[in-house]
C-alpha cells in the first residue's frame, strides 16, 4: 500500500475511533485509526457500539477528498461485504440499507458516517465496525468465527483500505447495482421508524443514486434519506 496516500494509526485501547479522527490532523489521502478497543464506541442514531472485546475490527477512516460521487455509507457497506467475501473465499454477506452489513440473519457490522468542518474543508468520517468473535453474543448479534480468519484480521482492514483508495482514485465507479444483489430485503415487506413513527404494511423498492430508499406503500412510492429498517425474521 502507498505509504504516500495514508497513515495510519494503532491504539491498543480509545475512547472511540470516529473521536479520534476529528482530533487528528491529516496529511496524506487518508488517514486511518485503528484500535484493539474502544471505551465508547458509537453507532448510528446516537446508539453504542459495544466494543470491548480485542480481535475485532474497530477503524474509521478519514479523508477530506470529495466524496460526495456517491453515498458513502452505502458504497462503504459495499467495500467492507466485497472485502469479507474475499477474505472468507465465499459470497456471504449482505447488506441492510443503509449501514448494516449481515449474515445469516445476524448483524456482523455496520458503519457510521460523520462530517467535520475543518479551516474551510469538509472532513468526512468513515467509521467500520466488524465482529471477527464475540465471546458473548446476543441475539441480534453474529460475528465471522465459523472462517476462522482471526489471523486474517489485517489482511481484511488492508482490503478496505485498499477499496477506498480505489474509490478516490476512480470516483465514477458503477456500485448501484452490486448494492442492489447484495441487499438482503430488496422487495421485501419492511417496518421504517421515521423520526419516532413506525410505518407498516410497506415494501422496500429500491435505492436511488444518491442512496436513498424508494419505499412502495399502499399511496404509491416514497422517497427515505435516512431511517432504521425492520425485516421480520432479521434481528
Amino acid at each position: 500500500m502507498p505509504p504516500d496516500r495514508l497513515n495510519i494509526n494503532i491504539f491498543e485501547e480509545i475512547d472511540s475511533t470516529n473521536d479520534e479522527c476529528k482530533r487528528i490532523s491529516i496529511e496524506n489521502d487518508l488517514h486511518i485509526i485503528i484500535a484493539e478497543k474502544q471505551t465508547k464506541g458509537k453507532g448510528r442514531l446516537g446508539k453504542k457500539w459495544s466494543s470491548p472485546d480485542t480481535g475485532n475490527i474497530y477503524m474509521s477512516i478519514s479523508t477530506e477528498k470529495n466524496l460526495s460521487c456517491v453515498p458513502i455509507s452505502l458504497f462503504t457497506g459495499l467495500i467492507c461485504k466485497k472485502s469479507i467475501d474475499k477474505t472468507i473465499n465465499k459470497k456471504k454477506i449482505g447488506l441492510k440499507w443503509p449501514n448494516d452489513l449481515v449474515l445469516d440473519k445476524k448483524k456482523i457490522g455496520g458503519i457510521l458516517v460523520e462530517t467535520e468542518s475543518f479551516n474551510k474543508k469538509t472532513r468526512t468520517i468513515i467509521g467500520i465496525g466488524i465482529n471477527l468473535n464475540l465471546p458473548k453474543k446476543e441475539s441480534w448479534w453474529g460475528d465471522l468465527s465459523e472462517f476462522n480468519i482471526a489471523d486474517k484480521r489485517e489482511i481484511l482492514i488492508s482490503e478496505i483500505i485498499s477499496g477506498f483508495i480505489s474509490a478516490l482514485d476512480n470516483p465514477d465507479v458503477k456500485w448501484l447495482n452490486e448494492w442492489r444483489k447484495a441487499c438482503i430485503h430488496m422487495n421485501q415487506e419492511i417496518e421504517i421508524n421515521k423520526d419516532g413513527e413506525l410505518l407498516k404494511n410497506i415494501s422496500f423498492h429500491d435505492i436511488d443514486d444518491n442512496g436513498c430508499a424508494i419505499i412502495k406503500t399502499k399511496n404509491g412510492y416514497d422517497k427515505f434519506t435516512s431511517g432504521e429498517i425492520n425485516i421480520k425474521g432479521i434481528y
